[in-house]
């Protein structure tokens, strides 16, 4: 009986075994890991940020309605096929009777159109497709600082966890040297009670903190275009990173208006309506028309019948618009105001990138200034902190003034971590105006 059941045993545990080992692997494959510097984030983000998508198919459209402007002004063929069958029906001609038999004509027209307004079209079609083209660079830039902007967030956030982590550690050490203390009778219960709260509050923070920070790597995914469940580690850190004399030199560079992309798109906007004007003008032009056509014509009687279709046939046509009532006119009017408008918005437009260019120097500058205050601030709280907990152990000290120096450091901790933050966004704010990849 034993030997029986051997056989049975080993091909259930077999099947087990092979189960748990396909749930591994397809576990595995589930869990996608990148491991990414800053440049190689951004480039992942180009490539599968479903916005950037959307623009990069607007272009191609754009490229699709200037081919129909173009072909519109090209040589036009169709070939035509139809059958007629008058059932019997005779003609007369005097006495004479014309059968008219069944028959059937293959025509083919070649034919061609132009008028200024098609010009003018094809004009405005290229116009535009520039205008995507710029969009679409446009919306790379607005991806790839979106992306270093969170990259940088995220380091940030990861080194607030740290100090954290750290306050926690030096205050659950002073909390358990304060219970020590109490059981031996040189320390109040309330003391330890204040301790236990620190402890407590510091741990809230962390976990609070944390999941802000996991916040931070779902932007991330989001903007690269991975799965929710991909594991995202950032390789370099933020001393790596952080260069506070390129940012300074950024102060002394100059707004050059034809590098920002807003104003690109806006002036593209005002030659575009220019041109529109262009295109009303030409509906008073003439539209200029010729076709070849060609007509083979078959019968499937006995007899060939009433045939008045010639086989060849050419034409032209020079179409000049007379009077339309005003309508035309208005239209010019109506185009030469819109551009009009057009022309105060870019006025309006260099004048906010000037004074957008100035308050962006302004907030680096105290960005950077107070990031500096605060770096000597946290070093001073730390200071603080470590001389109080001395003391503190010493019995030199209470512990409401080691409360009161933790808060102190916790405070100008976050305050560090804000200047940070203010210095790059400040930072890449100005970039992105300057657009410094194209000067």
């Amino acid at each position: 009986m034993r030997n029986k059941l051997n056989p049975f045993i080993i091909t259930a545990l077999s099947a087990i075994l092979l189960n748990l080992l396909c749930s591994f692997i397809l576990t595995a494959q589930d869990t996608l890991r990148l491991d990414l510097t800053l440049s190689e984030a951004q480039a992942q983000a180009i490539e599968h940020n479903r916005k950037l998508k959307n623009a990069s198919l607007e272009v191609k459209k754009a490229e699709a309605i200037r081919w129909q402007a173009f072909a519109s002004m090209l040589p036009q063929a169709n070939l035509k096929l139809d059958y007629s069958n008058f059932m019997g029906y005779e003609l007369m001609f005097g006495a004479i009777p014309i059968p008219m038999n069944p028959s059937g004509n293959i025509t083919g027209q070649v034919a061609i159109a132009l008028s200024g307004v098609q010009i003018i079209g094809n004009q405005l079609a290229k116009m535009a497709e520039t205008m995507t083209q710029v969009n679409l660079e446009k919306t790379k830039q607005e991806i790839a600082n979106q992306v270093k902007s969170i990259y940088y967030s995220v380091l940030i956030m990861e080194e607030m966890v740290n100090l954290l982590e750290k306050n926690l550690i030096n205050i659950q050490k002073l909390h358990n040297y304060t219970i020590n203390a109490v059981k031996v009778g040189i320390a109040d219960q309330t003391d330890a009670d204040q301790l236990l709260v620190q402890v407590s509050t510091m741990e809230t923070t962390i976990s609070s903190t944390k999941r802000s920070l996991e916040m931070l790597f779902n932007s991330l995914r989001l903007q690269m275009g991975v799965e929710a469940n991909t594991s995202i580690t950032l390789t370099q850190s933020i001393e790596d990173l952080l260069n506070l004399e390129n940012a300074l030199q950024l102060l002394k560079a100059d707004l050059v208006l034809d590098n920002n992309f807003n104003y690109q798109l806006v002036k593209q906007s005002t030659d575009l309506l220019k041109k529109q004007i262009a295109l009303k003008v030409w509906s008073y032009g003439p539209t200029i028309s010729a076709f070849y056509q060609y007509t083979q014509k078959s019968y499937f009687g006995k007899d060939e019948g009433f045939n008045m279709t010639p086989p060849n046939l050419i034409g032209a046509t020079l179409s000049i618009p007379i009077f339309s009532s005003g309508i035309n006119y208005a239209k010019v009017r109506e185009a030469k105001i819109t551009y009009e408008s057009q022309l105060n918005t870019l006025a309006d437009t260099e004048q906010a990138l000037k004074i957008q260019h100035n308050q962006l120097q302004y907030n680096l500058t105290s960005a950077y200034e107070s990031y500096m205050n605060q770096k000597k601030n946290i070093e001073v709280n730390q200071r603080i902190l470590d001389n109080i907990s001395k003391k503190y152990e010493q019995g030199m000290a209470s512990s409401l003034d080691l409360t009161t120096t933790g808060t102190n450091l916790i405070s100008a901790q976050s305050n560090y971590i804000k200047a940070l933050l203010d210095v790059i966004t400040a930072q890449i704010a100005l970039e992105e105006l300057l657009n410094t990849n194209n000067q």
